[in-house]
């Protein structure tokens, strides 16, 4: 059994068990979290909402919360002298999915 589930404007394949990366909720680890964005679950047949499915729900503990590494951005124009360094690290909560209620 599993569910496509919609956070953080992306879309994520889940599974009951599975240990996932998404972008940051702001909830301490240990804490519960339930995503209603259900867009299609299959367990006897794959069941496909429009655009969400009525009445399903996926139950998620939280994990941890962290920063991803570092990317560096690095900006040049050629002959221009212009060079610009910049870092980025990304935000993330870790979840653990525990049920799927269909």
């Amino acid at each position: 059994m599993y569910a496509i589930i919609a956070t953080g404007g992306k879309q994520y394949k889940v599974s009951e068990g599975d240990i996932i990366t998404i972008e940051k909720l702001g909830v301490e680890a240990g804490e519960k979290v339930t995503f209603d964005q259900v867009l299609a679950i299959s367990d006897n047949g794959l069941k496909v909402g429009n655009p969400t499915v009525d009445g399903a729900s996926v139950s998620a503990s939280v994990v941890k919360e962290g920063r991803a590494k570092k990317v560096t951005v690095y900006k040049y124009k050629p002959k221009t002298g212009y060079h610009k360094k910049n870092g980025h690290r990304q935000s993330f909560t870790q979840v653990k999915i525990e049920k799927i209620n269909a």
